[in-house]
C-alpha cells in the first residue's frame, strides 16, 4: 500500500463544497471517481481543508493510499484526464510516507477573500470575488482585524452546524491590501471554525461601510453571540490558498 500526496486547485462554484454528499457532487467525489476509472481502484481521498459551497481553493493538500503500483508519467495527466471537463486540476502528485495525513499534520492555513468594490457589475470575477458597490474605509477595516489576532473565543464568528469541539482559535495573521479596486483579505490560522472566515469578513465589511464602529465591532466579537454576528460573506469570494505542514 503506497500513499499519495496531491495538490488541487478547484473553482467550488458548481459543487456542494469538498466533502462527499448525496444531495449534489463534491470535489471529493470528482477525485475519487477519476481515482477508480485511471486505476480501477476504490480510495478515499482525505482533504486538509473541508472547504465550503462555493469556494475554491488555489493549492488545497489530499492524500490517499493505492495498493496498485502506476508509473509516475503516466499518474497526474492520467488523472486530469480522468477528471474531464469538470473545474477540478491535480496540480502535483508524489508518493508520501504512511504516517502522512493531510489534515492533522497541517501546521497552518492561509484563506484569501476578495472584494471588488466598485459600482460596476462584475463580468470576468463573477462567483470568483464579493461584488460590493458602496465604497469601503480600508482603514476601519485594518483596525477591525487587528483585533481578531491571538487566540480568542470566537463563538460569534461560528456556524451554527460547526462540530469543532472548542471555539477557542489562535489567528496568526491577518492582511488587508487595495489594489485599485480589488480589496483582499488574507487570514492564517493552524486551522479555522465552519464559515469563520466568511463571517469575519462579512463583519469587517460592516466597518468598512460604517455600519458599525470600531466599539461596536468589539463588543459584537466579545458577546460570544452567533445571532448579533453580520451576514457571513459569500462563499464566491474565498479561496483556500495554502497550507503548511
Amino acid at each position: 500500500m503506497q500513499r499519495y500526496k496531491i495538490k488541487i486547485e478547484y473553482d467550488g462554484t458548481p459543487f456542494v463544497g469538498w466533502q462527499f454528499q448525496k444531495n449534489g457532487l463534491s470535489i471529493q467525489e470528482v477525485l475519487q471517481k477519476a481515482i477508480f476509472n485511471f486505476c480501477k481502484e476504490k480510495v478515499t481521498v482525505i482533504g486538509a481543508g473541508r472547504t465550503d459551497s462555493g469556494v475554491h481553493a488555489l493549492a488545497q493538500i489530499a492524500h490517499f493510499d493505492l495498493e496498485k503500483k502506476v508509473e509516475k508519467k503516466k499518474f497526474l495527466p492520467g488523472l486530469n484526464q480522468h477528471i474531464g471537463n469538470k473545474p477540478v486540476t491535480i496540480l502535483k502528485i508524489h508518493k508520501t510516507n504512511r504516517k502522512f495525513h493531510s489534515r492533522f499534520n497541517a501546521k497552518k492555513r492561509t484563506y484569501q477573500y476578495t472584494i471588488i468594490n466598485r459600482l460596476s457589475p462584475l463580468t470576468l470575477q463573477k462567483n470568483k470575488a464579493w461584488h460590493i458597490r458602496k465604497k469601503l474605509d480600508v482603514k476601519a477595516m485594518k483596525k477591525g482585524a487587528k483585533l481578531l489576532l491571538g487566540t480568542h473565543d470566537f463563538s460569534t464568528f461560528r456556524a451554527s452546524s460547526c462540530g469543532a469541539k472548542s471555539p477557542i482559535r489562535t489567528m496568526e495573521k491577518i492582511l488587508i491590501k487595495k489594489n485599485k479596486e480589488k480589496i483582499t483579505l488574507e487570514f492564517i490560522s493552524k486551522s479555522f471554525l465552519q464559515q469563520q472566515v466568511r463571517s469575519m469578513v462579512g463583519s469587517i465589511k460592516y466597518l468598512g461601510e460604517r455600519k458599525w464602529n470600531i466599539d461596536d465591532f468589539k463588543k459584537i466579537f466579545n458577546s460570544k453571540n452567533r445571532k448579533k454576528c453580520a451576514p457571513p460573506a459569500p462563499a464566491c469570494g474565498l479561496y483556500l490558498a495554502k497550507i503548511k505542514f
